[in-house]
């Protein structure tokens, strides 16, 4: 019997979008029959440039950032209370997603969309809900109201988002330095962040740094002392964002980024799981643009706890400071990732695996749901 799986990535980051598209390919030439739904527009394009057609859910729902990605916690708390009380929102949502997945066998809530947190609590539908998120993201989402809210409400929000995720059939938590498919428990599992496989080195398109930026950067001030700190370390740059589309150097959208970063002699990127994957996996150098993310703060100090080779450069509105601090860091990672020797052919392998062991715990848990 083939497997149908429902998968929901949330657009507020490029993160989850890439790892759908990466899974959605690999189990539908696993034989799954696999449906995307997203929740913006922006993210159904980026999707679309993967070959991936994902209707939009509603996009009523967002995480909200400032234009330098900063999280501002009071508006995305607001926007999640318009989401998860206004009758027209949330409940609507859940309607449609059981009309879409009636026939599903599993549903994959990737990450933490609260209409899939709700249907996960809820007879019948719980048996069919994985919830994949980041070690990181998972944190950051409990501790959300510390120090906002007085302990008890904090620790209660904690708890009942904690039992949403815990009532589903499994969960699934990732993180860019996991080595293996490991298990706290039956329906518990921790995998390695997937990484696109990167093709053969092309002259015409290597460059000394690659460099991605999500959406939510859009100052423009930012992105031109970024630029200006490369080149004063003598490196060119490939330069990706959709923010700074059609800024000159720059491109929206790049399919193929992760090859570049892959032979690149550094990457330059947010800390968000999937850069910090493909630094690991490809052993590349990684200047890390450090924002106002909990859980960005929080894969940075794990990138130094594992001693990945990385630099953070931080914002601070001071643009000379800032192509200071990129042409510094820039400048020593280009001279260690000269001393490193990088096996593309070690990496492609690793992260062949990585999208193996994705695509066989997916299938399993269809089986896994069916059964209950």
């Amino acid at each position: 019997m083939t497997p149908h799986i429902i998968y929901l990535a949330t657009a507020d980051a490029r993160g989850h979008l890439m790892r759908a598209q990466l899974l959605v390919h690999a189990l539908r030439k696993a034989g799954a029959q696999v449906e995307v739904l997203t929740t913006s527009e922006a993210g159904r394009r980026f999707l679309a440039s993967f070959g991936i057609d994902a209707p939009v859910l509603s996009q009523h729902y967002a995480v909200q950032f400032d234009e330098r990605q900063n999280m501002l916690r009071r508006a995305t708390n607001r926007n999640v209370a318009h989401y998860v009380f206004r009758p027209t929102r949330m409940l609507y949502d859940i309607d449609r997603l059981r009309l879409v997945a009636r026939n599903a066998d599993l549903l994959v809530n990737d990450s933490f969309h609260p209409a899939l947190l709700f249907m996960g609590m809820l007879p019948g539908w719980r048996r069919k809900i994985l919830h994949v998120y980041g070690a990181s993201l998972k944190t950051a989402l409990l501790a959300n109201f510390d120090g906002v809210l007085p302990r008890v409400l904090g620790r209660t929000f904690a708890r009942i988002v904690g039992w949403q995720i815990d009532a589903a059939l499994s969960c699934i938590e990732h993180d860019f330095a996991y080595e293996a498919d490991g298990a706290a428990d039956s329906r518990r599992f921790q995998l390695p962040t997937p990484v696109a496989l990167a093709s053969p080195p092309s002259p015409e398109r290597h460059h000394d740094a690659a460099v991605y930026l999500n959406p939510h950067f859009r100052d423009a001030s930012l992105a031109d002392a970024l630029t200006a700190g490369l080149d004063d370390a003598g490196l060119t740059s490939h330069r990706v964002g959709e923010g700074y589309a059609g800024r000159a150097g720059w491109q929206g959208v790049d399919p193929n980024w992760a090859s570049c970063a892959a032979h690149a002699r550094l990457i330059v990127s947010a800390p968000g799981m999937a850069a910090l994957a493909i630094a690991q996996v490809y052993r590349r150098p990684i200047v890390l643009v450090l924002t106002d993310q909990p859980e960005q703060a929080s894969n940075v100090a794990r990138a130094k706890r594992l001693g990945l080779l990385h630099r953070v450069v931080t914002w601070r509105g001071d643009a000379d400071d800032f192509r200071r601090q990129v042409a510094d860091a820039a400048h020593e990672l280009a001279h260690h990732a000269d001393t490193v020797h990088a096996s593309s052919a070690a990496g492609r392998q690793s992260a062949q695996a990585r999208v193996d062991a994705w695509t066989e715990r997916l299938i399993a848990l269809c089986a896994s749901g069916a059964r209950t």
